[in-house]
């Protein structure tokens, strides 16, 4: 057997079986005879992905036990298929399967990120709207005063507990401030397992996990579901205990040479409501 195939990717592992289990023979296209009945799996079963996909069943429980090694692209395609990926995931499918998934870096590369200075320098001129600089597992390496004035004064926190995923679920705040706390903490929660995908090696990371499922069990409960997303772009509603309601458009924008970090942006609509309370916000801000 060869060396890749020793370790098991868990990785791949549990994505695939909570893919599976999401799918219903119907939804799959599977006959009358196939989901009419009791069953005892949710989802469907090993055999039918495999049926679905055009592989062995052998093969697939192989895949399924995180021991495939050298998966073609035609297979991923078939699986991605199968399982009724969305992009994102047919995305995190490929890059769990890949050969860099398999490959670990060396101990330095994860040393603590400092933000880039330029983008520091970018974030100086943003005075009217909240910015802040995300680099790995969501940590908040630089903040604005209006980011600062929204969320909380991550400057003034420890380094290690400048984190948004953090802030999230060990925040009492935080369970306040987002008008559907539920949905933007989900949403938070499958874009690190997003990065857990691409990085899975990182130990911050794994001491992350670790800890928020320890202390909190929504975040147990919804890392284990393995969904993953990735938003760029969208709205935001809060309720904020100065500003009051808050509907705003966030972006997030990467540097080319350094996707590791990213500026995200709060903007608001000329005019709007929650142009105004951005003003009343920023007003304590930088007194």
């Amino acid at each position: 057997m060869r060396e890749a195939d020793h370790e098991a990717n868990t990785e791949l592992r549990e994505f695939l079986r909570t893919r599976r289990a999401r799918v219903s023979p119907r939804e799959a296209g599977l006959s009358a005879d196939a989901w009419q009945g009791p069953r005892r799996v949710q989802g469907l079963r090993r055999e039918e992905v495999a049926r679905l996909a055009g592989v062995s069943v052998d093969y697939y429980i192989r895949l399924e036990r995180g021991r495939g090694a050298n998966v073609s692209d035609a297979v991923l395609e078939a699986l991605a298929r199968a399982l009724r990926l969305d992009g994102t995931e047919r995305a995190h499918l490929f890059t769990l399967a890949g050969p860099a998934h398999r490959r670990r870096r060396a101990p330095e590369a994860w040393t603590v990120q400092r933000v880039r200075p330029g983008l520091l320098r970018v974030l100086g001129t943003l005075d009217t709207t909240p910015a802040l600089v995300l680099g790995r597992r969501y940590d908040v390496l630089a903040s604005n005063a209006l980011a600062r004035a929204l969320y909380t004064d991550f400057e003034a926190l420890p380094v290690r507990e400048r984190n948004m995923v953090r802030f999230l679920f060990l925040d009492a705040a935080a369970r306040t401030l987002y008008a559907d706390w539920p949905a933007a903490a989900r949403s938070t929660v499958a874009g690190l397992r997003l990065y857990a995908g691409r990085h899975p090696d990182d130990p911050l990371l794994a001491d992350l996990v670790t800890e928020l499922s320890e202390r909190d069990a929504d975040f147990g409960r919804w890392w284990a579901d393995h969904d993953v997303s990735e938003r760029g772009h969208g709205v935001k509603h809060y309720r904020h205990p100065v500003a009051g309601e808050l509907v705003l458009g966030y972006e997030t924008l990467a540097p080319t040479t350094d996707p590791d970090q990213i500026l995200g942006m709060h903007t608001a609509e000329p005019g709007s409501p929650a142009e105004a309370a951005l003003r009343r916000l920023a007003a304590p801000a930088g007194s």
